[in-house]
């Protein structure tokens, strides 16, 4: 049975209530709404009502967040000098080598080729992108499996040996990958994941497809689905972000309870906005009532 006000929770529980987050009254929960209504499940009515009445906000996680977006590359259909990189389907049998010897496996796979080993790679560490083609059209291809291999983060490896500081952002990784082609690439093997891709089709106007369903702009987590399910609606705090999101996607790096990564939506500036999230926060799943 719901209280009068389900914004407050009676003194004697201890537990949070909506009226305990900072920024709960001011944030734009229609948004919110609108990412929710992408789920495989009903939602109706006024935004705020319900939230508040068919939730309550759950026991504080300790959080980390990242943030991830959609990467915009130039590609091409057909290889050339300018674009010899390619990316790949998964094969029908699956393959398991790691990053540095996985190519041959792949071969009559092709989707897309790309200018350099760099874009792959980030474009890998995404797990989605939209192509940009030299006849003016675009292609999206989002995640299809990977090789089973763990992912290992060559920042964290290169911060760790002291090439960099901890605050590495990924434009002076690019560069230092792209200085060197040959160094760039050994510390990119360094990496044994490798994530194949598919075409996909996706409406006009949405975002990329996560596990779950397309993806919002600043209101999609990605999320570990061990600890959080899929669908749960999280009010998250760290970094000047105070805002209800819905866990709709997932990730190899995103491992344990409270770890999240943020979705910043489609090209350069989501990028940049992106690769500067990497904070401590309060990470609130909101629970059915």
């Amino acid at each position: 049975m719901f209280r009068t006000d389900p914004t407050r929770a009676a003194p004697e529980t201890g537990r949070l209530c909506f009226v305990d987050l900072p920024g709960w009254a001011e944030d734009d929960l229609e948004d919110a709404l609108e990412a929710l209504r992408l789920n495989p499940a009903t939602v109706d009515g006024d935004a705020r009502s319900f939230f508040e009445t068919r939730f309550q906000p759950g026991e504080p996680i300790a959080g980390h967040f990242t943030g991830y977006y959609e990467p915009e590359l130039d590609a091409a259909l057909t290889p050339s000098d300018a674009f010899p990189v390619p990316i790949h389907a998964m094969p029908p049998t699956g393959a398991s080598a790691p990053r540095a010897t996985i190519l041959p496996m792949l071969q009559g796979g092709e989707i897309a080729w790309l200018r350099d080993e760099v874009d792959r790679f980030f474009l890998q560490v995404q797990g989605s992108g939209l192509l940009r083609l030299p006849d003016g059209g675009t292609l999206r291809v989002g995640y299809s499996g990977s090789n089973g291999h763990p992912y290992r983060s060559v920042g964290k490896l290169l911060s760790d040996r002291g090439i960099f500081g901890p605050n590495i952002t990924a434009e002076a990784l690019k560069d230092w990958l792209r200085a060197d082609p040959a160094r760039g690439r050994a510390v990119m093997n360094e990496n044994p994941s490798y994530i194949m891709f598919r075409k996909m089709d996706a409406p006009s106007g949405q975002g990329p497809l996560g596990t779950l369903c397309p993806v919002t702009p600043l209101r999609s987590l990605a999320v570990d689905p061990v600890h959080t399910p899929l669908g749960t609606p999280v009010w998250i705090e760290t970094d000047g972000h105070a805002r209800l999101c819905i866990a709709q996607d997932t990730g190899s790096a995103i491992i344990g309870p409270g770890r999240a990564d943020l979705f910043f939506g489609t090209g350069d500036a989501a990028g940049l906005a992106a690769g500067r999230l990497n904070h401590p926060g309060r990470f609130i799943p909101l629970l059915p009532r």
